[in-house]
């Protein structure tokens, strides 16, 4: 392991980086919201919706997110008109499968919140969607941030799995590095990126979750 040999590959790596927080990015700006919308389906008194939305978290969670990226890049080509080049496939297939598991997480975290506080809501003559937006939601996000700090962090590792249909992103840009030059250093850069990426997600969502208890215990006493 020189440092030459290190300042040669590093703005490979770095490229490939770049690509892997891209994809991290756009897939909690879009499977954020779209797991509320889902959630809120989950829990609808429409039971067609009701069972939609329970159809797909369960499909979404139920399959390996390496086999739904092949499916998306590979089958639905074939059954489509629809052809979607390699980072937008990838992106499409996080935001998907990371959009069920943060449903779950936000039905789980808005059923936890006392229901007397929707009849307490009702009486004063807040509506449905008042109460939600001003009463559930708020107390629902300070339960649910623990689980989903949890989420985004492995969402930083799962990222590596879109290599496999060829995206340059951190892992493949150390794979290519490694065959080229038969030298398993970028493995061991990449590894050390992705720790400072997790550990400085986990710092961030200790300090969410500080902020928001300390919130939530005043708001108790």
């Amino acid at each position: 392991m020189s440092l030459s040999y290190i300042q040669t590959i590093l703005p490979a790596l770095l490229e490939g980086t770049g690509q892997t927080l891209k994809i991290f990015s756009l897939t909690l700006v879009f499977s954020l919201p779209l797991g509320l919308l889902i959630s809120f389906a989950t829990m609808s008194r429409f039971f067609p919706l009701k069972a939609l939305g329970k159809l797909y978290v369960w499909v979404f969670r139920g399959t390996p997110l390496m086999l739904q990226i092949f499916f998306f890049f590979y089958c639905l080509p074939l059954f489509t008109p629809l052809k979607l080049d390699r980072l937008t496939t990838a992106v499409f297939t996080f935001v998907l499968n990371y959009a069920a598991y943060f449903a779950e997480i936000y039905r789980g975290g808005i059923q936890s919140i006392d229901r007397g506080q929707r009849e307490a809501a009702k009486s004063l003559g807040f509506s449905s969607w008042q109460t939600m937006r001003m009463i559930i939601i708020p107390q629902a996000v300070r339960r649910v941030i623990p689980p989903v700090s949890n989420e985004v962090i492995t969402l930083i590792k799962d990222t590596a799995l879109v290599y496999v249909i060829g995206v340059p992103e951190l892992l493949k840009a150390a794979k290519d590095a490694n065959n080229r030059d038969v030298d398993p250093t970028a493995y061991f850069i990449a590894a050390l990126i992705y720790l400072a990426l997790t550990f400085a997600l986990t710092m961030l969502s200790q300090y969410m979750e500080k902020r928001f208890s300390r919130h939530e215990r005043k708001d108790t006493v």
